[in-house]
């Protein structure tokens, strides 16, 4: 079974709005230098709608190589196309990726039957594991923990990358899967400490883009039984958490990366910067944890 800290890495441009490679390259390092247990490129976090197929097979190429076996790699295929969903995990599997993250079918509105047969279709044909992404702010629709139940019973579905932070619905999932070789992921940084004390295996952070260690830190202390440690990291940064989510993700993670002096430039549309009212609020908090010095 999977667990850990996997982080939702960011896709950095340059001045021409051209993927930064040399910046995606010093991106990976830093992970993987920091103990991060995992890097999911192409989710939502790293603007893969607004990425060409090219740049979605050069993003891959980039992480696979520069993770070097040393941390796993989880792309998402961030598409409502069964096709190309399937497509893009076979290209994951043969450029060496560990898992393909798959998003719940996105503005077609399907229902919970049409849910379970295209992640069964896909996991049936994806020569490597799959784990679905489910979110409902993103999609318009939810999954049951009931069709949770029979997905986890797929020989090819290992996981879930979960969008829902009520404690009620995550214990729900961990409870009808626990019979099964299912891990239950949450997608955001605060629910990241209850969750693996329900149960759960771990993190798809966007925080830890700014904080790899600490956010691998938090789940090694969890599962561990460190539970002192693993309450002080997340008191420490919570409201940085809160903060990265300000407005629309990515949006916040990649002013805080370009105030960190890290690769990251703009936004390709339509995301756009952060408001200077949010600046001001994410600045904040950054600089309460220390991750800078200006104002």
């Amino acid at each position: 079974m999977l667990s850990g800290a996997y982080t939702l890495l960011i896709t950095p441009f340059d001045r021409g709005m051209q993927l930064d490679e040399e910046g995606l390259r010093s991106l990976v390092r830093r992970q993987v230098e920091n103990g991060i247990h995992g890097i999911a490129p192409l989710g939502t976090t790293g603007e893969n709608p607004a990425l060409n197929e090219e740049e979605i097979k050069t993003v891959v190429e980039i992480v696979v190589d520069e993770a070097n076996g040393k941390c796993k790699v989880s792309p998402d295929t961030c598409t409502n196309n069964l096709e190309v969903a399937i497509r893009r995990s076979n290209l994951y599997a043969d450029l060496g990726c560990d898992y393909s993250v798959v998003f719940a079918p996105f503005l077609v509105k399907p229902t919970q039957e049409g849910m379970l047969n295209f992640f069964e279709q896909v996991a049936s044909k994806s020569r490597i594991p799959i784990v679905i992404h489910n979110s409902m702010g993103r999609v318009g629709v939810e999954l049951k923990p009931e069709t949770y139940a029979k997905l986890a019973a797929h020989p090819n579905i290992v996981g879930t990358k979960e969008g829902n932070k009520l404690t009620d619905y995550l214990a729900k999932v961990i409870l009808l899967t626990r019979d099964e070789d299912f891990a239950v992921f949450t997608a955001k940084d605060t629910p990241t400490y209850p969750l693996l004390y329900l149960g759960g295996n771990g993190v798809f952070t966007v925080a830890g883009n700014l904080i790899p260690k600490q956010m691998a830190d938090l789940v090694n202390y969890c599962l561990d039984g460190e539970r002192r440690k693993a309450e002080q990291i997340h008191s420490t940064y919570f409201r940085l958490f809160e903060a990265l989510r300000i407005e629309t993700n990515p949006m916040a993670v990649k002013e805080a990366l370009n105030l960190m002096g890290l690769p990251a430039g703009g936004l390709r549309l339509p995301m756009t910067r952060l408001s200077e009212t949010s600046r001001r609020i994410l600045g904040k908090e950054m600089r309460e944890v220390g991750l800078i010095n200006v104002k």
